[in-house]
């Protein structure tokens, strides 16, 4: 049945529900096969949780600023998770000089199980904590808690940096930064209150373990921090700012959160309603060249907002001034032929005269690419590069463009990536490979088949957009 246009109309109207990115953490490997998923897998298919790791001082005022983490994301499902049980149960010979026994040391914690419990959460899976009694200094007097997976987990402790392992499970990494006598203050009246010390053992503990530890193992992880929140829970400013890229984290993908470079621009029932359509076989050409510039504009329009621009002045018609913004002016573009030549016009359309070079690269088999073509700009060292391909698959061939971009002696932090559709196969090799570029793109896919195509895809887009396909046989998306 061949779509006409009220059809579409109907269908860009009718467009609805939340936008699906499927993402495979398995896929790291080039070659490995990826199996087409169903609706069920699709469904069923669990979400990353956003990971935050909060460390400081004892008694600097880390819990307090959980605490209004939690309250502030209250319509989200976050679950805090204590170093503090994490504690070794003391041995009968440690417990006999419990008074000399160092629980500031990185030693003093089962990291081992903190660990696998933080793993088990990552992927979905619901863990007892342990609930540990500085009583007795055991963690089998009370019943462990039970911890369900959750959209946030924030992971708290005074060491909880020093590992390199618990490092990497974090997306974000805040350090409570307090004075020294604040804290020592707080720790006098926490532990003397509840956990039934006398002052005179908490002071000495400070003086001989304490203040050591800090200055030996806690403050020296500071440097890892993304964030340092002087003053603790006093400083609700920063708690907010947190909040705030928190909730815009959340709102991300998954492969957002890994890594920083990738910008998928927002879903709208409009967009959605187009992707439906390029992606139905069933679509004319006239339609798919239609809906897929209108897309294809926008992740231009995208792209050149990540460009750097110097602030102007000018007079409007009413004598007044604006102070506005200037465009780059050293900018091209190079497609990645043949299927990146769809999207040059859109480039043209939204930068007046932009020269635009081209690449092409042979495929030999899965693995073996070959460069046979390129005609680039003389000065495009000097210049930024919008590299534009409609599909990001298995990230050879894109690896191989942005190679030679280097050789032409382009900076890498110049080069920006377009595409409409990206595989998580491609966004790992290229941003692994590359961290400073940026790619910009409309929709994370599920990943690849059995035989690296791209899935769901859209087809052979250079194929459908220049009408160069076979209308007796469905050919699927090349892997780039």
């Amino acid at each position: 049945m061949i779509m006409g246009s009220n059809s579409v109309v109907d269908m860009i109207e009718a467009s609805s529900g939340v936008h699906f990115s499927g993402f495979h953490m398995d896929g790291l490997e080039q070659r490995q096969k990826v199996e087409q998923p169903t609706t069920s897998a699709h469904e069923n298919m669990h979400k990353q949780p956003f990971v935050i790791g909060v460390a400081g001082g004892a008694a600097s005022g880390k819990t307090t600023v959980c605490d209004m983490i939690i309250q502030q994301l209250h319509d989200q499902r976050v679950v805090l998770v204590n170093q503090d049980s994490f504690y070794h149960n003391l041995t009968e010979e440690e417990l006999k000089r419990v008074h000399e026994y160092n629980f500031d040391h990185p030693d003093a914690f089962d990291t081992e199980k903190l660990l696998s419990s933080m793993d088990k959460l990552k992927h979905g899976q619901a863990v007892d904590i342990p609930n540990y009694d500085f009583k007795s200094y055991k963690n089998s007097v009370f019943p462990a808690r039970r911890v369900n997976p959750s959209d946030v987990i924030i992971l708290e402790g005074i060491l909880v940096f020093h590992d390199p392992r618990v490092r990497e499970l974090m997306n974000m990494k805040i350090f409570v930064d307090t004075d020294a006598d604040v804290r020592l203050a707080r720790r006098i009246r926490r532990d003397t209150v509840e956990k039934g010390r006398d002052i005179g053992t908490v002071l000495d503990q400070y003086s001989n373990f304490v203040k050591p530890a800090f200055d030996d193992f806690i403050l020296p992880t500071k440097k890892y921090a993304d964030i340092i929140i002087p003053r603790g829970g006093d400083n609700h400013i920063a708690v907010d700012l947190i909040v705030q890229h928190i909730r815009t984290k959340l709102g991300q993908h998954d492969l957002c959160k890994i890594y920083p470079n990738l910008y998928v621009i927002h879903s709208t029932f409009q967009i959605r309603g187009m992707h439906t359509l390029i992606r139905d076989a069933q679509t004319t050409k006239h339609d798919f060249v239609f809906y897929s510039d209108r897309l294809i504009r926008l992740v231009v329009e995208h792209g050149l907002g990540h460009l750097p621009f110097t602030e102007k002045q000018v007079i409007t018609p009413t004598g007044s001034v604006y102070i506005g913004v200037d465009f780059c002016k050293r900018l091209c573009g190079v497609s990645i032929i043949r299927s990146g030549e769809s999207m040059e016009n859109a480039l043209r359309a939204c930068c007046k005269g932009i020269k635009i070079g081209k690449i092409l690269i042979h495929r030999e088999g899965d693995n073996g690419q070959q460069l046979i073509y390129e005609k680039l700009p003389n000065d495009i060292s000097e210049r930024h590069v919008l590299l534009l391909d409609p599909i990001l698959g298995t990230g050879n061939s894109a690896v191989q463009a942005i190679s030679l971009l280097l050789k032409k002696g382009v900076p890498e932090s110049n080069i920006i990536f377009l595409n409409l559709i990206s595989a998580p196969q491609g966004v790992h090799m290229v941003c692994k490979r590359f961290p400073r570029i940026k790619i910009v793109t409309s929709e994370i896919e599920s990943g690849l088949n059995e035989d690296f195509r791209v899935v769901p895809g859209m087809g052979e887009f250079g194929d459908r957009y220049f009408g160069t396909d076979d209308d007796d046989q469905q050919v699927v998306s090349p892997s780039v």
